[in-house]
């Protein structure tokens, strides 16, 4: 800790003495009583980190403790601060209640069912709410006032919010103010690192600029954190982001499978779609915290007293905000032992740093076959009931390949997650559901960042120059990736118009036609094929038409009142014509190229 605990410092929610917990989203301290209660909650509800046991980021604890000095629990217990609340009968927990149900039944309420939060005055226009709450974030986090961006964030603030008039994020504004602890708090509630602004800077471009170099190096690291938490479970070192190293691979002490099974295991596992690897990755990325959390959890703990099975979490709580089958997937995690979990986020590390750095798959047309398949949502698998879990079994005692038991472990989730993805004739034939929007926006309510996939950490796809026009089609590998780049800005677009966040269509419709002109710089100005001709026609045009309509959204316009369902209703059709015309050009492009 940057600190020592004060004696008078105690747990946010019993008051009892000597907490040696953190809540690092809740900004509070907590003993180890409270905390197998929020441990079990999962951490989309409170992410808990030992205060002296486990590895912190010095600015990161350093926010964590000036939150919880300047009382950040009144956000959890507003309501419990009013005099009324005593006569009413309601009131906290204290440190002699029992863990079962006393404790439990009030950390629940105050954490999950945010029941003592101050409440705003209802209005017409929830969306409105939150725009403006979002608005007073944006302007908050110049200043070193943490627990008012706190209280924001507890209300419904967006950490990504893109502001329209300034054409930035909260995230943006706090760098170029040099205010870390707010990045780090921002950060803590999903806000990207990597996003750009209305010019194409990240916040790291701001940090820099503004000579706020630790806190553009911090911003680099949260970039990675996924990757490297999963490298330091495994090794226990990190990489070295200052001197351009962002991956660490670690290697099995013994050889790895190299059977037909853990090959066929490696090529699934590439063939995933960007969002559907980033599902994956994240679900491991849980279960390394819980096993880590675990562990520190059983060495710090009293052995003298009986450690009840209700203080153990044996697997990752249920996220409600994804389906049963992927949260029973998370949830068979647990029963990969050492070695097949290991090998799986081996495998995860070195694809992820595959994808980072853009290097086209090996063994060219097979993959390029499977890559094809998780674009167009036509995949070719085996017929099984929706409800099975994610994961496959893990191996039995008498089976000894336990490698190949692994690799078959996450083949099987990756096709289960293509499947629930899927679709029957394109990416954007039908709207997309609750389940599919929920889980692409999971990072904005607190969960690890996404991980990012360009060669130099600065920021998405978007900031590389054009490619030069070639007299022949572009490979089959370059077209994939522009496609996944439109994909992604689609699935934005569509969450925006899913939500009603209007305000966000121009910015998301910004980036679209950035990738969709970067994508069309690769074909040659005057393709011989009429195929190529037309689609390239049809995805240029419907970005420009795309943009046309976000821009209707734009308040003050001359002329009779904005149908904002009519707008949103063309903007939809719009995206579907760009993901139609894209997936047309992979694969004229991929025939092509295999003739």
């Amino acid at each position: 800790m940057s600190k020592r605990l004060r004696s008078s410092e105690v747990c946010a929610d019993c008051s009892g003495p000597d907490p040696s917990w953190a809540s690092v989203n809740r900004g509070t301290f907590i003993c180890d009583e409270c905390c197998s209660v929020h441990r079990s909650l999962g951490r989309h509800i409170s992410q808990v980190r030992h205060l002296k046991h486990t590895p912190w980021p010095p600015t990161l604890l350093q926010m964590v403790e000036t939150l919880y000095n300047n009382g950040a629990n009144s956000i959890w217990e507003h309501s419990l601060l009013d005099p009324a609340s005593i006569l009413s009968g309601r009131r906290k927990a204290n440190p002699q209640d029992k863990v079962h149900p006393n404790k439990a039944e009030f950390i629940k309420a105050k954490y999950q069912m945010l029941a003592f939060v101050h409440r705003l005055p209802c209005r017409d226009d929830d969306s409105v709410t939150a725009k403006d709450l979002s608005k007073q974030l944006h302007s908050s986090v110049r200043t070193g006032n943490l627990e008012t961006c706190l209280r924001l964030l507890s209300l419904g603030a967006q950490a990504n919010f893109f502001h329209p008039e300034k054409g930035n994020t909260p995230l943006h504004v706090a760098s170029k103010a040099g205010q870390i602890l707010q990045a780090e708090l921002l950060a803590v509630y999903g806000a990207d690192p990597g996003t750009q602004d209305s010019s194409g800077k990240t916040p790291v471009d701001y940090a820099r600029q503004g000579g706020h170099h630790e806190l553009a190096e911090r911003l680099v690291e949260i970039q990675y954190e996924l990757t490297d938490r999963l490298a330091f479970y495994l090794c226990g070192r990190k990489p070295d982001h200052k001197n351009g190293q962002h991956f660490i691979i670690p290697q099995m002490a013994d050889s790895l499978d190299l059977s037909e099974l853990a090959k066929a295991a490696k090529k699934k596992l590439q063939s995933l779609s960007n969002h559907l690897f980033e599902e994956l990755a994240m679900d491991v990325y849980d279960e390394v915290d819980r096993r880590e959390t675990d562990a520190v959890w059983l060495a710090t703990q009293n052995h003298s007293t009986l450690v009840t099975e209700t203080t153990v979490v044996p697997f990752l709580p249920v996220n409600p905000e994804y389906s049963s089958t992927r949260n029973q997937g998370r949830q068979k995690l647990a029963r990969f032992n050492a070695h097949e979990f290991a090998t799986l986020v081996i495998d995860i590390l070195s694809d992820a740093k595959r994808r980072q750095q853009g290097s086209p798959l090996s063994g060219s047309k097979d993959n390029v076959e499977l890559i094809l398949k998780t674009i167009s949502n036509q995949h070719s698998i085996e017929s099984q009931d929706n409800d099975q879990p994610d994961y496959d079994s893990v191996a039995s005692d008498e089976e000894t390949d336990l490698e190949a038991t692994a690799s078959k472990a996450h083949r099987q989730k990756a096709s289960r997650l293509e499947k629930q993805n899927s679709t029957p004739e394109s990416d954007y034939d039908n709207t997309p559901n609750d389940r599919d929007l929920d889980d692409m926006g999971s990072s904005r309510k607190g969960r690890q960042r996404s991980m990012v996939w360009h060669s130099d950490g600065s920021g998405p796809d978007t900031t590389e120059p054009p490619a030069a026009p070639s007299p022949v089609l572009p490979s089959t590998e370059d077209v994939i990736r522009k496609t996944e780049q439109i994909t992604k800005n689609i699935q934005e677009l569509l969450r925006a118009a899913q939500e009603n966040k209007h305000d966000s269509y121009i910015p998301c419709s910004e980036r679209i036609h950035v990738a969709v002109t970067e994508m069309a710089a690769l074909f040659p100005k005057k393709p011989k094929s009429d195929m190529v001709r037309t689609s390239l026609r049809l995805l240029t045009s419907s970005a420009y038409r795309l943009q046309s309509e976000c821009k209707k959204t734009l308040p003050g316009d001359p002329g009779p009142p904005t149908d904002i369902q009519l707008v949103t209703q063309q903007v939809i059709q719009c995206a579907y014509d760009i993901a139609k015309a894209a997936k047309q050009l992979v694969t004229i492009t991929t025939k092509e190229n295999n003739n």
